[in-house]
């Protein structure tokens, strides 16, 4: 009796093993396939950059231009463009006076004080509303130093940072 009484708790035991067992397998998910490595996100295009056309009459550049007086004297050429922090344009650097470079010094002018008036062809001169003598008078230009604005009487605006 003692035997068969191992042998019930034993098939007892098993059948309950086995009934757990299936309840598990029913309960959790199924096995999931392999998961394949995600493809890199698709990278957008930038945005194409504005565009402004500026017709080949409207526009010209002013660096080596030639400057003149009201009554035509020869007062340099623009070698620089000054702005302030905020992108505006302040004033040019017009090297004046000397022979092919010789005995020449940089001034600062007023951009104010240029007028465009006909710069279609590169032989066009910008004019300056000032005179040679008070050209002449100007301190000259150093990198690195305060910069000295020569301007036209009264339109002269002090620089507020």
């Amino acid at each position: 009796m003692r035997a068969s009484l191992i042998t019930l708790i034993a098939l007892a035991l098993a059948s309950a093993t086995a009934i757990s067992r299936a309840q598990n397998d029913t309960n959790s998910p199924s096995p999931q396939p392999p998961q394949q490595a995600t493809a890199a996100p698709v990278k957008e295009p930038a945005p194409p950059a504005s565009v402004t056309i500026i017709g080949a009459s409207d526009a010209h550049g002013v660096l080596g231009r030639d400057v003149r007086s009201p009554t035509d004297e020869d007062m340099g050429h623009i070698v620089d463009v000054i702005v302030d922090r905020s992108g505006s344009v302040r004033a040019a650097v017009i090297d004046f006076g000397g022979f092919l470079g010789v005995g020449s010094r940089k001034i600062v002018v007023d951009w104010g004080a240029l007028h465009f008036g006909r710069i279609a062809n590169k032989g066009d001169a910008i004019t300056l509303e000032l005179t040679k003598d008070q050209v002449t008078a100007a301190p000259e230009y150093k990198e690195d130093t305060p910069v000295v604005v020569l301007g036209a009487s009264g339109s002269l605006q002090p620089f507020n940072p």
